[in-house]
């Protein structure tokens, strides 16, 4: 089994996993906050905002899972306990800088009169996105790199790894989720997210799964 198969099971179970999980997690984020009136007090704000991170427990846990079932014939030593609990803290953690932005923002505006922001271009839009994939890439993968370290050489190597397939991939979310959002019908919608997620999910799968085959295979090889 050698590098080819591992990046193949890597891809699949990334874009299956990212599919599922992230697709799982927003559903669940719309129904139980976008579906709500706008939050008018700081208790609903709150609220809102641990609801969102906490979903994300999702994503972490069929994400995590599926890629330790892609790995494990390599690293027989990695145990899925281990895997899973440093994928969802990574995960959380970026959950919490990911929104809370936008959290700090809504809550300044409880109970105010401040007129609402214009969306700014695509291009800022993309630009920002990147900048939040490289900073969500690097606490995504702090995490599993402390695994990591106990089966492979050089295993900071997965925080830049994870950071450029993030700076990728985050991209084409937004951009996604603006075109699914659109003007159109529930089966363009559905089917405009599953496609952006899977084809998020095989990019990043790609990216820092590239390196993570030249992480593993030399140490089964040494």
């Amino acid at each position: 089994m050698g590098r080819a198969e591992l990046l193949r099971r890597w891809v699949l179970a990334n874009t299956v996993g990212e599919t599922l999980g992230l697709g799982a997690t927003g559903l669940l984020a719309w129904l139980v906050v976008g579906r709500s009136a706008e939050p008018s007090a700081v208790g609903a704000v709150l609220a809102g905002f641990a609801i969102v991170v906490l979903s994300g427990a999702v994503e972490a846990t069929v994400v995590g899972l599926l890629q330790h079932r892609a790995v494990h014939p390599w690293l027989p030593g990695l145990t899925r306990r281990a895997w899973w609990w440093a994928t969802l803290w990574g995960a959380l953690t970026a959950y919490v800088l990911g929104y809370l932005p936008s959290t700090v923002v809504s809550l300044l505006s409880v109970d105010g009169d401040a007129a609402p922001v214009p969306e700014p271009p695509q291009g800022v839009v993309v630009l920002a996105a990147a900048g939040l994939g490289l900073v969500a890439g690097a606490v995504l993968a702090w995490a599993q790199t402390l695994v990591l370290r106990h089966h492979v050489a050089r295993a900071w190597r997965w925080v830049p790894a994870n950071m450029l397939a993030w700076a990728v991939g985050m991209p084409m979310i937004f951009v996604g989720m603006d075109l699914a959002f659109r003007d159109g019908g529930v089966v363009r919608t559905a089917a405009v997210v599953v496609a952006t997620l899977a084809s998020a999910g095989a990019v990043v799968g790609v990216i820092n799964g590239s390196f993570l085959t030249r992480m593993v295979l030399p140490t089964l090889e040494a």
